[in-house]
């Protein structure tokens, strides 16, 4: 998978900046404990249909276009485009890979290369045009061309003889997708792909009608399939959503369409936001924050009356420091480990907000993803404020030349406090740190792109972008992902780990590929390319008129599609 994170921008954003607008450009297996239990787990409230649902986000734009869009298939795209398949959530908190589009979620070849999709009856774009196989091969093809980079793109090194393709806009087509009918597309892959299912339900494998799309316009002007159309942008204001009448309820298991319309408001200070959400007041008590609640707010919010109204998620993405392995001196294992028994993951945990951000991280693979297996790690002596006296002895006997790491973050004010709380725990092992904050684009170009000469150290956090252990480790640890704009911000190479992610990404036996996923996990810890800090829980507000808000296992936010009003 070569390519597979190397247009995707949004994994940072969803994760980097703890207050960005994870969940509106935002992957369950077993049940995980919740912060707050009654609110993310209670039964669900019947949808009641009606109402004008708010959402609050600190983006100030959204991209409707499926080929640059990163959204999670239960967040703000679900609501305007189907997709090949789809995620079905259930107040037990389990997420599972349902039929969208598809009548199913697809038949694949004995040898596992091929797979093949038949369409529902019925299905139609917002204008009534019936939907045709056609429209879905054009959609994923278009996600090929220059012009519409910035997409989620595991599919695009997944088909075969995609190596060379560069859109539909010339006139070429790839042949690895093939439409014999108007209702059915086969796929054919490099390799036997056993999460195929959820690759397609990927943004890119929306339905884009040829003759309306307009690469200029179509990210605020989609052609909608699901429940919603947009209906006004405000530049860097609002969005509003209403009804899409061409959306039939009955073949759409995913999505229950409960306001009548839906209004993002943009450009919202993530503090502000919880604020009013805290004071619950006008329409305000018909939205809910695509924000996660900053750390002061949770503080606020815990022990007053808005506590009912707080959801905290299970234990999501890994948070992380990555350590640089191609910089001077950092190429040494010994260092690196001495940098993991220095940090003081405690000081982290409380700057990004307490025991209720998150759990103390141990493996690679995040809680509730199949394949995860607990192991004995360099932590398992040592106490979350970190053991500076051993790092210092094992600097030294590293031969550590002392010279300053620079700690590139986000310049936000959540990233800056988690950076200090990492400083402070490097200098305490007589290691010079220096934090350099920069804006957004300059730092996801500073640690995605070039020959990572820029910086040594930086804070991340990873929300996979589907329920696998391919979706932990393939993104941050291949060597294919280094620079490109690929996520492996440790710059980290080991030919023995490049084997078993490719094994275990063509194999189509989950009990299988599970222990290859784990058997990785804990070759790429013992190299100590990055330091795993907690497992991020997130928190979100919403009015008290807001129901069926509820956060499953996986992924660690809401589900959109799902959320309602009192009537």
């Amino acid at each position: 998978m070569s390519t597979t994170a190397s247009s995707r921008r949004r994994r940072l954003a969803a994760v980097v900046a703890p207050v960005a607008a994870a969940a509106l450009l935002l992957t369950g297996c077993n049940a995980n404990e919740r912060a707050n239990d009654a609110a993310s787990s209670a039964a669900p409230t019947a949808v009641e249909k009606g109402g004008t649902l708010h959402i609050l986000t600190s983006a100030t734009s959204v991209s409707w276009d499926p080929a640059t869009s990163q959204s999670l298939a239960i967040t703000s795209l679900g609501l305007v485009e189907r997709r090949l398949t789809a995620w079905k959530t259930d107040a037990e908190g389990s997420t599972t890979v349902v039929p969208d589009l598809a009548t199913d979620t697809g038949t694949p070849s004995e040898d596992g290369k091929t797979w093949t999709f038949t369409l529902k009856d019925g299905l139609a774009f917002e204008d009534g045009t019936p939907i045709t196989s056609a429209d879905i091969k054009y959609s994923v093809e278009r996600t090929f061309a220059p012009e519409l980079s910035g997409g989620l793109s595991y599919h695009k090194s997944l088909l075969e003889g995609a190596e060379d393709y560069t859109g539909p806009y010339q006139g070429q087509q790839l042949d690895s997708i093939e439409t014999p009918d108007d209702k059915t597309i086969v796929f054919h892959l490099n390799s036997a792909y056993g999460d195929w299912p959820w690759i397609v339900s990927m943004p890119a494998f929306s339905a884009v009608p040829q003759d309306q799309d307009d690469v200029a316009t179509y990210a605020t002007q989609p052609v909608a399939t699901g429940p919603y159309r947009v209906a006004e942008t405000v530049e860097g204001t609002s969005i509003t959503l209403e009804r899409n009448p061409e959306w039939d309820e009955a073949t759409d298991e995913a999505r229950a369409a409960g306001p009548d319309s839906i209004v993002f408001e943009l450009g919202q200070d993530a503090t502000v936001a919880a604020q009013r959400l805290i004071a619950d007041s006008g329409d305000d008590q018909n939205a809910f924050g695509a924000n996660f609640v900053p750390a002061a707010q949770l503080a606020q919010v815990q022990g007053g009356p808005a506590a009912e109204r707080l959801v905290t998620s299970g234990p999501g993405a890994l948070a992380y420091l990555a350590i640089n392995t191609q910089a001077a001196g950092l190429d040494n294992t010994d260092v690196r480990k001495a940098i993991s028994l220095a940090v003081d993951r405690n000081a982290y945990r409380v700057a990004s907000g307490g025991e209720i951000a998150g759990d103390f991280a141990s493996t690679l693979i995040t809680p509730g993803i199949p394949g995860r297996e607990e192991y004995p790690t360099l932590f398992d002596d040592v106490d979350p404020s970190g053991d500076p006296e051993q790092a210092k002895q094992l600097l030294a006997d590293a031969g550590w030349d002392g010279r300053e790491l620079r700690l590139v973050v986000r310049d936000d004010e959540a990233s800056l406090a988690q950076a200090q709380a990492i400083q402070q725990g490097l200098q305490r092992a007589g290691l010079t740190v220096t934090i350099v904050p920069q804006a957004s684009e300059v730092f996801t170009q500073t640690v995605t792109q070039g020959d990572g000469s820029g910086y040594d150290l930086t804070l991340s956090s990873w929300q996979p972008d589907f329920p696998s252990a391919n979706g932990n480790i393939q993104p941050l640890f291949a060597s294919s992902q280094i620079g490109g704009g690929g996520y492996n911000m440790a710059r980290y190479s080991n030919p023995e780990v490049d084997d078993l992610i490719a094994q275990a990404t063509a194999e189509t036996d989950p009990e299988a590929a599970g222990a290859l996923w784990a058997q990785a996990d804990q070759a790429i810890a013992a190299d100590a390319p990055v330091v795993p800090l907690i497992y991020t829980k997130n928190s979100f507000l919403h009015g008290s008129k807001v129901v069926n808000f509820r956060i499953p296992d996986f992924p660690a936010y809401p589900n959109y599609l799902q959320t309602s009003l009192e009537q």
